[in-house]
């Protein structure tokens, strides 16, 4: 096993979400989005759907160490890996980020008073060992019985924009969500208890990595640095 200063964590996503839930686990991540075109994969099954994108945009990342971003970034060599994906199926519908405030306000219409089963599919490369791993989880969301006028204030605050499912719990969504069954993280974007058995599986301790320096660095596609 490698030791945490030999270690770095890549997050091959650009959500402020993922990236807090790193930081609050104690992980200083590096975030380098993938670029991954998502249109290109089209399944009906969502656990499947999300497992697949997760793996893919783990794997453009992973590209990327070989190439542009192989000396800009330590310990490249032993790096980790993660990528996610998010999707809500309701009533057999799957749903990523809603594509305008229109998109948004029906589909709340759609999701009040019911319930949705929030998919995140999480993928970890060990570029190191080039092993590769790829869970889902899946967390039942139940929705308030909410208002057109709520509705429509919601989504004016275009926090619901940026969210596969339409909603932030951690956010001011939260007020709309009556109760969840499984995996509160999971919702947000990252399942952390699924994230620690999979580092495991690994050979990996997730405790190895709070004695890390806490500082991160943001990385574009070609490999520039960008600072938080």
């Amino acid at each position: 096993m490698a030791t945490e200063n030999q270690i770095t964590f890549i997050l091959a996503s650009a959500s402020p979400a993922r990236r807090r839930l790193l930081q609050n686990l104690g992980i200083p991540a590096r975030v380098c989005p993938s670029g991954f075109d998502e249109s290109q994969i089209q399944l009906n099954n969502p656990a499947e759907l999300v497992k697949t994108l997760a793996r893919c945009k783990a794997e453009a990342v992973a590209n990327l160490l070989t190439t542009t971003l192989s000396d800009s970034i330590p310990h490249s060599n032993s790096a980790l890996i993660l990528g996610c994906d998010s999707v809500l199926e309701v009533d057999g519908e799957i749903y990523g980020k809603p594509e305008n405030k229109t998109e948004a306000i029906a589909r709340w219409k759609v999701m009040r008073s019911h319930y949705g089963r929030l998919f995140t599919g999480h993928a970890l490369i060990d570029f190191g060992q080039q092993k590769t791993i790829v869970y889902s989880r899946v967390t039942t969301v139940y929705f308030a019985e909410v208002s057109d006028a709520e509705i429509e204030a919601y989504v004016a605050t275009e926090e619901p924009l940026n969210c596969a499912g339409c909603f932030a719990i951690e956010g001011k969504g939260g007020v709309f969500i009556e109760k969840i069954e499984g995996c509160h993280t999971n919702v947000i974007g990252l399942s952390l208890p699924l994230l620690r058995k999979m580092l495991q599986e690994l050979g990996h301790d997730v405790t190895q990595f709070w004695q890390a320096e806490n500082s991160e660095k943001f990385y574009t596609s070609n490999g520039d640095p960008q600072f938080d």
